[in-house]
């Protein structure tokens, strides 16, 4: 700015009609490169799109590439990588094409106006109202006046580049945010476990409407088994609990306090969870049991894994509960890997549990050992349990049976059997005679 007023000023002074020329031609450069940059953006644009689709692509396939070798798709899976990488190829070639058109457009045009201001100057030099000094200055000024566009323009590809990425980045920004907690939040210090469900009804979408209507009343202390087809709705109670999503409707009370009024932080305390998808960090096996309470002593960690029949397993590990788990423990099998989640869950010893598929990855005679020690824990708490093997769940106080988002029968596994309805013939199907 200061080389364009300065040289501006110089120029007015030894000339201003040929300044004047000088101010009306050089916007036709910025005119020029803006359509340029108009045209590139969208390939720059576009090649933003190509370079995360492939990234999520090389990162989706080398994370799970034993699922990639199993099936035999490492042949078809590079195929599509070569296929993805030939069209970044050709739209970063395009991209970077038209980028560079802008540098060298901007110079012939500010090329032309230097043209014009020598044949100015001479014309003006022959009718002796210049002199050759004045114009060999004005010739200096003016291409002093016309480097800052030029430069402006040759980092054009860099900005176009930089405001694609920038609109990703702006679209995660402006994405909706999560309802901020309450600065008065109410606290729980001494969670009693009454859980009270009244009319919530929740979507992902507003067009396919999941749980409807959804009520129920939980007593301190009950233990709670959710069952019914895949789809229906039990992960998703599950959520809501936890608020990990928001109702559309309706409340949610723990001891009489709305949810929505409580921190998250405070209501998740209140939780132990135990789920399908056992997750795991990289870490030694103490610092992975100690996640959900930091200051519990060894001896306690100790006697909740021997409570989840962890223990055999860790001790017979090189170093015990010093073993380093790989990231997502790699280095452990599906059935270990959930032991240690429950005794993790054991650990925080929660006023609410809640238990998804907790056992999916364990065999029978385990799954039985975990049952008792989760018997002996759910002793005067509130669990949530979901459940496909319905033998898991006979000893529930309340079995609710959800299909498509509602719930369709309520009672203990003999009232159940004796309504012969949806949950009988679910029983029956897992436990039918040949």
């Amino acid at each position: 700015m200061v080389t364009i007023v300065g040289t501006l000023i110089f120029m007015l002074m030894i000339d201003w009609r040929i300044a004047l020329a000088v101010v009306i031609l050089t916007p036709l450069s910025l005119f020029v490169a803006a359509f340029i940059g108009k045209l590139s953006h969208k390939r720059f644009t576009e090649q933003q799109l190509l370079q995360g689709e492939i990234s999520s692509y090389v990162e989706e396939h080398i994370g799970n590439q034993h699922i990639v070798k199993a099936f035999s798709y490492e042949e078809r899976a590079i195929d599509d990588f070569e296929k993805l990488n030939s069209r970044l190829y050709d739209v970063g070639f395009k991209a970077q094409f038209a980028g560079a058109l802008a540098n060298p457009s901007t110079r012939f045009v500010n090329a032309m106006v230097y043209a014009a201001v020598g044949i100015l100057g001479a014309l003006a030099a022959v009718a002796n109202s210049l002199s050759v000094g004045q114009l060999s200055c004005f010739l200096t000024y003016a291409n002093q006046y016309t480097k800052p566009f030029n430069e402006v323009t040759g980092v054009l590809t860099q900005l176009q580049t930089a405001l694609a990425a920038a609109g990703r980045v702006f679209d995660v920004l402006e994405a909706e945010n999560e309802t901020p907690d309450s600065e008065n939040s109410p606290i729980i210090s001494d969670c009693k476990g009454d859980v009270s469900i009244e009319n919530v009804s929740f979507s992902y979408t507003k067009e396919k409407p999941l749980i409807k209507n959804f009520s129920l009343d939980v007593k301190s202390g009950s233990k709670i088994a959710i069952v019914g087809p895949t789809g229906c709705g039990k992960t998703t109670f599950i959520n809501l609990l936890m608020r990990f999503y928001e109702t559309d409707s309706g409340k949610i009370s723990i001891d009489g306090i709305d949810i929505k009024s409580l921190s998250r932080d405070n209501l998740r305390r209140q939780f132990g969870m135990v789920l399908q998808d056992s997750w795991l960090f990289k870490g030694t096996i103490m610092e992975n049991l100690r996640y959900g309470n930091e200051n519990a002593t060894d001896e306690e960690v100790v006697a909740a894994a021997k409570a989840a029949y962890a223990h055999s397993f860790i001790r017979k590990m090189s170093d015990g509960y010093n073993t380093v788990i790989s990231e997502g423990g790699g280095n452990l099998s599906q059935g270990q890997k959930q032991l240690l989640c429950i005794a993790r869950a054991m650990l925080t010893n929660p006023s609410i549990l809640i238990l998804d598929e907790a056992t999916s990855s364990i065999d029978t005679l385990t799954e039985k050992r975990v049952q008792k020690a989760f018997a002996k824990m759910m002793e005067g708490k509130t669990s949530f349990v979901v459940a496909h093997r319905l033998s898991t769940i006979k000893e529930s106080d309340v079995i609710l049976v959800m299909k498509d988002g509602n719930i369709i029968e309520q009672g203990n596994h003999e009232e159940l059997l004796a309504k012969n309805g949806f949950y009988y013939t679910l029983y029956t199907s897992q436990f039918a005679k040949a």
